[in-house]
């Protein structure tokens, strides 16, 4: 799983650019599903057929980042933000665009951080003037801070984006045990949830399943300073109650708790009170399902540097493995 989260965090793909992510986990996929399509707005969808309910779990491919507008005369980008974009967190970082050049992104000068919004930011590229900077990028290009991986103490993880490439891991290692999975099973890999949570509702659509269980991060009241949340790092699989976009199906997440308990998989209950997910466009994507999610505990969600602990991921895994190894009513 840590080894696929490794590769997934190198490859950028910015809503709405994900094609080479999907190629990366589509090349993987196809050597334990039965099939793996793409569909028109980019989302991977791998089914491994079986008897039984239509059980689907969702992760999704894209990170936050920024799209270029336009390049002023001084050869200085301009942009806007794609995603929930944290300016404080972003300020003077390093950024990536999808062709290899560099850049750091930087505010006006004098500004105080409480003005900090996208039109008061470019990214330096170190061009002279506009003609040179727009050898190097176009209008249109996108781009990210620069990803990282870091080891911390003990099971601790930090960097970007985590979010949602460790959702992705943990289907991607749920996968190779597909031939014991009991269910009618669709793995989805979505597209542009961090604008609007799109390619699950269009995928779910297709897919039509009686389950749908999303994987993704949540946020931790474990933190320094954190708002009060019953989420921890190292408390295990986090199963959504509810978020601001979604109630999750009662009996679903009292089956998730129950299976849980059976395989002996460490667990919280999660209730967000901010955010949403691809959960909320799976329940509602054509006449619904019963849907639910497990969420990894993530710390300094949307920063440079957002920390997980690996062993709730590992509890998440085996979640998935022991919902798809049960046989749903």
């Amino acid at each position: 799983m840590l080894n696929y989260l490794r590769e997934l965090i190198k490859i950028q793909s910015v809503s709405g650019a994900e094609k080479n992510i999907a190629l990366y986990i589509k090349s993987e996929m196809e050597k334990y599903f039965d099939e793996c399509e793409t569909d028109a707005l980019g989302n991977l969808i791998c089914r491994k057929n079986g008897s039984g309910k239509k059980l689907l779990f969702c992760a999704h491919m894209d990170e936050i980042g920024f799209i270029v507008t336009t390049i002023d005369d001084k050869g200085f980008v301009h942009f806007a933000p794609v995603g929930g974009i944290d300016f404080v967190a972003a300020a003077y970082a390093s950024v990536a665009f999808a062709n290899g050049t560099r850049g750091v992104m930087v505010p006006e000068a004098g500004l105080k951080s409480d003005d900090f919004k996208a039109e008061k930011f470019v990214v330096d590229i170190g061009a002279k003037d506009k003609k040179q900077a727009e050898r190097l990028v176009k209008t249109g290009d996108t781009f990210a801070l620069v990803p990282s991986y870091t080891r911390l103490r003990g099971n601790r993880i930090c960097g970007r984006p985590i979010d949602d490439k460790i959702g992705c891991a943990i289907l991607m290692a749920a996968a190779k045990e597909a031939d014991s999975f009991k269910n009618n099973t669709t793995f989805v890999f979505s597209v542009q949830e961090e604008v609007g949570i799109r390619g699950s509702r269009v995928a779910a659509f297709n897919c039509r399943p009686d389950y749908g269980i999303a994987l993704d991060v949540t946020s931790t009241g474990d933190g320094h300073g954190s708002k009060p949340m019953a989420v921890s790092l190292g408390e295990g699989a986090a199963v959504k109650i509810k978020d601001a976009s979604v109630i999750c199906d009662s009996e679903l997440v009292r089956k998730m708790g129950e299976i849980a308990e059976e395989n002996n998989i460490k667990w919280q209950r999660e209730v967000l009170t901010a955010g949403g997910t691809d959960t909320a466009s799976l329940q509602l994507a054509a006449s619904g399902c019963r849907a639910g999610c497990i969420s990894v505990p993530t710390r300094y969600i949307h920063t440079a540097n957002e920390e997980i602990d690996c062993s709730d991921a590992k509890a998440c895994l085996d979640l998935v493995v022991a919902i798809a190894r049960t046989e749903l009513e």
